[in-house]
């Protein structure tokens, strides 16, 4: 079974495409507005499903903030447990 994502992880893995560290990021930003495209997003998506996360594009891109992806992501990991 894979590790689970983690808030420090996802944090990092928006670092990685926003060339920030990860405790820069701030999660009440637009993923968008942030600097982030749609090639980085389904990245970031692949990455997760490694982990086991099951979450599509249309569901990151409904969200207005990385706040919105990490409870998405938590609440999808939370539920697979």
């Amino acid at each position: 079974m894979p590790a689970p994502l983690m808030l420090e992880g996802f944090r990092a893995d928006l670092a990685e495409f926003l060339f920030q560290k990860p405790d820069e990021v701030d999660l009440e930003e637009n993923p968008v507005y942030a600097g982030l495209d749609s090639l980085h997003i389904v990245t970031l998506i692949e990455r997760w499903r490694e982990t086991g996360l099951d979450v599509s594009f249309i569901e990151l891109a409904e969200c207005t903030s990385f706040a919105q992806w990490w409870q998405l992501l938590s609440a999808r990991q939370e539920a697979a447990k």
